[in-house]
């Protein structure tokens, strides 16, 4: 590890002006959240002054001089009932009914059906205004939570840029001679290290003469100058020529992961409807993730494998695990999936720190084992897609060296016998022995497929080693 040194003063100042720029944009977004979270929140239900606005409509074009019944003079009183049994018959029926009216207007009321037909003009017309409200109040729901979580990722980076130390001054001198002996030259450079350990260097570079090297191998030189293994990041160039361009590499962590999966779908349909992906595209981090969608067959299948990809395109565009679940949770609300509800299960871990973060929503439990037995990381039962508002379950655990995590769906647990199915998997998991990660995945659905003859339900096993460097 490089020796912290005093910042040089233009990068602190750089580093503080736009940490300082970043926040003022998080703020600015955390105002306008704000804003948009200001007014009427609308409602599910025909209100009072639809009832009024309807039973006053049918008495102007209708009723004229008429005054043998009272029903408008009686349903402005605020503790009138029959307002309300009104509006309740309509939302159930669609419609209002003669026998839905009082007694005494059927009995005296000469145009009755006529007034019971502007009634229900009147309530079909507020009920459609009514949906088109709440859907742009749930449109604006999801500009508030993107605002918000922007506002989170721009507090995050800032945060980051405040703590990056620049240490270049330690390891200039050794890298300089280390990319000269390679015949590639340095023109400007900047070291950076973070909270966490981690570090990276921005290089300007080109070769000396007219060949060219890959920047995966320059990353071997950046380790061989100041230790550790780097890697070139995906973003940038390949290949290192005679033309001048800048090159970012990124130290790796500490640990790795590596992962198995095995599955079996429900007797009876041809594709499985859950989905699973695994993710080491972010920097410093690994991510495995598994969805269980609502049924089984091709339908369960695309609300699962839209739910992780939703998931996967977050995470690289920048939004923490978190907020990736509850963006997914509300997009799947918006698109009408409330019929078939997809559960997110998402083990996050970090390379520099062993620090895994479990995120769920109604997901199975997780198995994690290490040096003290198998612990369960557990969560509630509710699947994204059903409430706007339903948070992400979040738990964290340090893992060590030669760590395992087994994720599973609901299928698994469901083929075991008896009423404490995860214990049964709990002791399987702590007496059985594996090297790799798919032949554990493989071993554990062959052992829950052992107690039913034909799958019940789609069966699906993700299973990751956890080593240190």
């Amino acid at each position: 590890m490089l020796k912290r040194k005093p910042v040089r003063r233009g990068t602190a100042e750089l580093n503080g002006y736009t940490a300082r720029r970043l926040n003022e944009m998080a703020m600015s977004l955390s105002s306008l959240a704000r804003s948009c979270t200001d007014g009427d929140r609308g409602g599910k239900t025909l209100s009072r002054e639809d009832g009024l606005t309807a039973v006053k409509n049918a008495a102007d074009l209708v009723c004229g001089s008429c005054s043998r019944c009272t029903i408008f003079s009686d349903s402005m009183r605020e503790d009138n009932y029959f307002l309300y049994y009104l509006l309740r018959a309509f939302e159930q029926k669609g419609r209002i009914e003669p026998e839905d009216m009082p007694q005494l207007f059927l009995e005296s009321c000469g145009q009755k059906r006529e007034y019971i037909e502007q009634i229900n003009r009147s309530l079909g017309r507020a009920t459609m205004n009514l949906a088109w409200k709440n859907r742009f109040l749930e449109s604006r729901d999801t500009v508030i939570v993107q605002f918000r979580e922007l506002a989170v990722i721009l507090e995050e980076f800032a945060r980051q840029m405040e703590e990056a130390e620049d240490v270049t001054p330690s390891g200039e001198r050794l890298l300089r001679w280390t990319f000269r002996l390679k015949r590639i030259r340095l023109s400007r450079l900047l070291i950076l290290e973070y909270e966490n350990g981690k570090r990276e260097v921005y290089a300007s570079l080109r070769m000396a003469g007219s060949g060219c090297m890959t920047a995966k191998d320059a990353g071997k030189a950046v380790g061989q100058a100041l230790g550790g293994t780097w890697v070139p990041s995906r973003e940038g160039r390949s290949v290192i020529t005679g033309a001048e361009a800048g090159y970012r590499f990124v130290e790796e962590g500490k640990y790795r992961m590596i992962y198995g999966a095995a599955g079996i779908p429900r007797e009876g349909e041809e594709v499985s409807g859950d989905s699973y992906i695994f993710h080491t595209a972010l920097p410093g981090q690994a991510v495995a993730g598994l969805s269980d969608g609502m049924g089984s067959g091709a339908a369960a299948s695309g609300e699962s494998s839209r739910a992780v990809e939703l998931v996967r395109e977050l995470l690289e565009t920048g939004f923490s695990a978190r907020a990736a679940l509850k963006m997914v949770n509300t997009v799947l609300l918006l698109s009408g999936r409330e019929e078939h509800p997809a559960t997110l299960d998402l083990a996050c871990l970090d390379l520099y720190t062993g620090v895994l973060e479990m995120m769920k929503m109604g997901a199975a439990p997780t198995f994690v084992r290490g040096e003290n037995g198998v612990e369960l990381l557990e969560a509630g039962e509710l699947p994204a897609g059903v409430m706007r508002d339903a948070e992400p379950a979040l738990l964290s655990k340090k893992l060590w060296d030669e760590s395992w995590i087994v994720m599973v769906s609901d299928g698994i647990l469901d083929a075991l016998p008896g009423e404490e199915k995860e214990e049964i998997l709990k002791e399987y998991l702590e007496g059985a022995e594996y090297t790799q990660p798919q032949e554990l995945a493989e071993a554990v659905l062959a052992f829950a497929g052992s107690f039913e003859g034909e799958p019940r339900d789609d069966m699906t096993v993700l299973a990751a080693r956890v080593w240190k460097r």
